[in-house]
């Protein structure tokens, strides 16, 4: 494997958990934010399935889900 394809495939690779990361930081940063009492309650608990309808992509994979915008199905 010549050196710039494994770097293409490792680039390919990495960016895969870059968003899930940052869409767990964000529920449990919700979480936090609702212990300390800086956002309701009733917000903090209704947030996760918020941020999974805003964020789609995140949860689901382009390869094996439908998706609605494009016309395409699994």
């Amino acid at each position: 494997m010549t050196n710039t394809l494994y770097i293409k495939k490792r680039t390919l690779v990495m960016k895969q958990y870059r968003a899930p990361l940052l869409f767990a930081f964000a529920m449990i940063a919700i979480a936090l934010l609702a212990v300390f009492e800086i956002v309701p309650e009733e917000v903090a608990q209704f947030s996760p399935f918020l941020l999974l309808a805003l964020f789609p992509t995140v949860w689901l994979r382009r390869s094996c889900a439908c998706n609605p915008v494009k016309g395409e199905s699994a």
